[in-house]
């Protein structure tokens, strides 16, 4: 028997290991060491949930009205309140986030399941004007079926209930596929939905590798809708499989999110919202503001200020509150972190900070990369358009308003971006002509429940969050009810 800790997987109401009888383990990005396992799955365990979940649309859960349905969003909301902080050190010793920013996610997850709620009741079909004489025309939305959601390692509940609390209010069922590195506080939220009294089937999960669980489950014909944040290569790759078999898909992929300091903005707020854009989380976050455009004429004020602020940075335990920066969550992620620095140097841009692993012993079994900030960057470089995921700042100069959107919009991507200004005029401006989901004036990294979030161009499709998410989840469907006396010619289209 194993003495690491061990989660279940929930399927069709029952704690239940894989058919295989193999286990994944997770690693502490912290310690280097393995703490817990979780089951490794394979097809057979994918169509089991997908059936669950395919037979609880016609059970108790079909027949719940969207009242009732709001008030067990509701109740799992309080069930996650009391069991924060427990939540909280789960997924910090899975993915080596700050125990701070992951204690404060987990804390706001509430939110959304209370917004949500209350949302699931508030969907509205209309009674059409018709042009046909004697027809009653009405619409009505009605839920997907069956969603498979797979969520990233570097946010597992977060970017889980951006998912699930909409789906849920819209009347699907769900099948959760987390990252094989960060599934423990997956399968610990799954039991809180149990208590929280969710009919049986509604909230399944599946853990193990995208080729075993992940393909499986994407080309159910059982499912009707494919919710994915993660990297815009595995993205096209499941949009394509989704496509095949015409389900529905919604892609939250990556990003290169332009950071952009004016001349006249307020310095002060700018350097820490550049600190914040990129080095919070380790720079493990799709919003990451990688590229710091800075206009020319305080472009070596806001370097050496930034190159300041970084390098008094504290990396350490992520449990302990005196910890500014984490490890990298997996080993596979450092590498190619350290590559790109590799790379970055290769291509001439100059390194004025880190760069390295730290030589501090203290974090010698961690996964660490130092925050590192290259200055000589053109917006031409592979570190300039390619999303990194780590701690790697690049500072690109500009001369004026049309070379920062020039800049900004040079990429593949489009899901955030930052202006740093206190001319409102100019703020809005660039908030038209930048090509981003999310833009942010004089802040960076907010988000809420009630703000739709999602990118432009090649960082996805569709939106999480806010109104516009739970018709994400629905279909609409439009009846014909025919007030007349008797049928029309039926060779002639009406």
């Amino acid at each position: 028997m194993s003495s690491l800790e061990r989660f279940l997987n929930v399927v069709d109401g029952a704690d239940v290991v894989s058919g295989t009888g193999r286990w994944l383990a997770s690693d502490d990005p912290f310690t280097g060491q393995p703490w817990a396992e979780v089951p490794q799955c394979d097809a057979a365990d994918a169509a089991a949930a997908v059936e669950a979940a395919h037979a609880a649309l016609s059970g108790p859960w079909g027949r719940l009205t969207a009242t009732a349905r709001g008030k067990l969003l509701r109740r799992l909301a309080d069930l996650i309140e009391d069991s924060a902080g427990h939540l909280a050190r789960i997924e910090t010793r899975d993915n080596g986030k700050l125990h701070a920013e992951m204690s404060g996610q987990v804390r706001y997850l509430p939110e959304y399941y209370h917004y949500f709620g209350g949302l699931a009741d508030k969907v509205e079909g209309g009674v059409l004007p018709s042009d046909k004489p004697d027809v009653f025309t009405y619409t009505r939305h009605e839920p997907l079926g069956v969603v498979v959601c797979i969520t990233p390692w570097n946010s597992p509940l977060l970017l889980l209930t951006w998912k699930l609390a909409a789906a849920l209010a819209a009347g699907n069922t769900v099948v959760i596929k987390p990252s094989e590195f960060t599934s423990a506080s997956t399968l610990e939220f799954a039991r809180l939905a149990k208590r929280a009294g969710f009919p049986d089937g509604v909230i399944n999960t599946v853990t193990g590798y995208g080729h075993e669980v992940g393909d499986a489950l994407v080309t159910h014909p059982k499912v009707a809708k494919v919710a994915f944040t993660g990297g815009d290569a595995t993205g096209a790759a499941i949009y394509a499989k989704a496509a095949a078999g015409m389900k529905h898909a919604s892609m939250e992929l990556g990003g290169k999110s332009p950071n952009i300091i004016f001349a006249d903005a307020n310095l002060d707020d700018a350097v820490k919202g550049a600190i914040s854009g990129i080095f919070a989380a380790s720079g493990q976050t799709c919003i990451a503001g990688s590229r710091l455009l800075v206009q020319r004429s305080v472009h070596d004020e806001v370097t050496r200020r930034v190159v300041e602020f970084a390098a008094t940075a504290r990396l350490g335990n992520p449990m302990e509150a005196d910890t500014q920066v984490g490890p990298i969550t997996t080993q596979p992620q450092r590498r190619k972190v350290l590559d790109y620095i590799a790379l970055a140097k290769s291509e001439g841009a100059v390194c004025l900070l880190g760069g390295k692993v730290p030589d501090d012993p203290a974090l010698n079994d961690g996964w660490f990369v130092e925050p590192t900030i290259f200055g000589n960057v053109t917006n031409s470089m592979r570190i300039a358009r390619e999303e990194v995921f780590g701690p790697i700042l690049s500072i690109i100069p500009f001369e004026d308003d049309e070379d920062a959107i020039r800049i900004a919009n040079d990429t593949i991507y489009g899901l955030a971006a930052g202006v740093w200004t206190q001319d409102m005029r100019r703020a809005i401006r660039m908030a038209d002509a930048i090509k981003a989901g999310t833009i942010w004036v004089n802040t960076y990294r907010a988000v809420s429940f009630m703000a739709p979030f999602g990118g432009y161009k090649q960082s996805g499709i569709g939106r999480e969050n806010g109104q516009a998410a739970i018709h994400e989840f629905l279909q609409t469907k439009c009846v014909w009810l025919n007030l007349a006396e008797g049928v029309p010619n039926p060779f002639v289209l009406r």
